[in-house]
């Protein structure tokens, strides 16, 4: 990659996708007619219209040939050797990004550029999931992760984040497509985690240096975090959600798709459901995601030694989906204490008679049966205040006991 740094034609393919209007399919249509970005850029307006371009977009590629647009993306790329450029044409392009008809002509890598020939599983779902779906997507991710599996996801509040975290728990790479320049960071709450990233793996953008936060641009990330993986799974998700577009993409791309089933009563579980009757595969453990991905790749090959122990007892070890039955919620589990203000903007719809405190007890619950215990754990109220609260709750139908001490939401 060194080399391409130094390659004056690299600012050439910069300056060509900065061009407004040039999306990754006109570029190519470029490529095609002219070879390379430095030819295109030489051509004359009626020659790129002629090659398939619209007169406003020939106009800016020649408005563009005398600036020094590359300078930002050149500066960046030669701060650090952390810091990558990759081309169509350059042989780190994955190859499984560049069999989509829209793959992106760059890419910006900051990070460890080789993982991102790793295989990867894509995990994605609601920025404000229920606990459970919070507590699932880092089980998952953390235990996939030591299998040899790369963690892939946005960089998103909630499920993201906790895809990731729980890859880099795991001690396995993880990487994160973002829908702005690799020089910024957003959600800025993700600062700390973007920088744990790269240590573990990369942040990965076909976005120039500079470019802010853009709602156009997040579904345009979904295509790159899907293309890069060989299967994505569906943590939760609501019937319209960027989860469910991602799920899409990966199914126009052949690749598998997985889905956590969850309550009738909940809805972030309905997008789940909907996949699972579109044919997307139904999860219940890692298990099921890792007999379809040994059909594709042998994991085996790309397992670092220091998570060969953690692979020979993988069925006893396993995570699934979390229930009462299933898993104990621990103080040092880095996701299962989640603050009262994080927890109280669930997705989930909450009648406005309750008050806030009533509110934020419903959404750390979920629709799984739970605990008090649990729910101490999950929340800032000790267990007496629970009680007394889950007892209301109870008396307005919001809650029913299980009996063994466990309660479920029922809306």
């Amino acid at each position: 990659m060194n080399d391409m740094k130094q390659n004056d034609e690299l600012e050439s393919w910069i300056k060509l996708w900065r061009v407004s209007g040039i999306g990754s399919k006109k570029f190519q249509l470029l490529l095609n007619s002219f070879d390379t970005p430095a030819a295109a850029l030489a051509a004359n307006s009626s020659q790129l219209v002629q090659a398939g371009l619209s007169s406003k977009v020939a106009n800016s590629i020649c408005d563009q040939k005398n600036t020094d647009s590359a300078k930002p993306d050149l500066e960046w790329l030669n701060a650090s050797d952390n810091h990558h450029i990759v081309t169509l044409h350059c042989p780190e392009y994955p190859q499984r990004l560049k069999q989509i008809d829209d793959a992106p002509a760059l890419l910006y890598v900051h990070g460890n550029l080789s993982i991102l020939k790793d295989p990867q599983l894509g995990i994605v779902g609601s920025r404000n999931p229920t606990q459970s779906g919070h507590n699932n997507a880092y089980e998952f991710a953390k235990h996939l992760a030591t299998t040899g599996l790369c963690i892939t996801s946005g960089l998103a509040l909630g499920v993201d984040g906790a895809a990731h975290q729980g890859a880099i728990d795991g001690e396995g790479p993880t990487i994160a497509v973002i829908a702005t320049g690799v020089d910024r960071v957003y959600p800025a709450k993700h600062r700390e985690l973007a920088h744990k990233i790269v240590e573990n793996g990369a942040i990965v953008s076909e976005f120039p240096i500079g470019t802010h936060p853009d709602s156009r641009h997040f579904p345009r990330r979904n295509r790159i975090i899907s293309a890069l993986s060989y299967g994505v799974l569906v943590v939760e998700a609501a019937l319209k959600s960027g989860s469910l577009i991602t799920a899409r993409l990966a199914m126009e791309q052949n690749r598998e798709v997985f889905a956590i089933p969850g309550s009738i009563h909940n809805p972030l579980a309905k997008g789940c459901h909907q996949l699972i009757r579109q044919g997307a595969k139904l999860v219940e453990t890692a298990e099921d995601i890792l007999e379809e991905m040994s059909a594709l790749i042998d994991l085996n090959d790309h397992s670092s030694s220091s998570h060969q122990s953690s692979n020979s007892n993988f069925i006893s070890q396993k995570p699934s989906v979390e229930s009462e039955t299933s898993r104990t919620v621990t103080n040092d589990d880095h996701y299962s204490k989640t603050k009262s203000d994080e927890i109280a903007s669930s997705d989930t719809q909450i009648d406005g008679s309750l008050d806030q405190e009533q509110k934020t007890l419903l959404n750390a619950m979920g629709f799984d049966p739970i605990s008090i215990d649990q729910l101490v754990l999950s929340t800032d109220f000790d267990a007496a205040t629970i009680a007394a609260m889950l007892l209301m709750l109870e008396l307005q139908n919001y809650v029913s006991g299980n009996g063994g001490g466990t309660y479920t939401r029922l809306k």
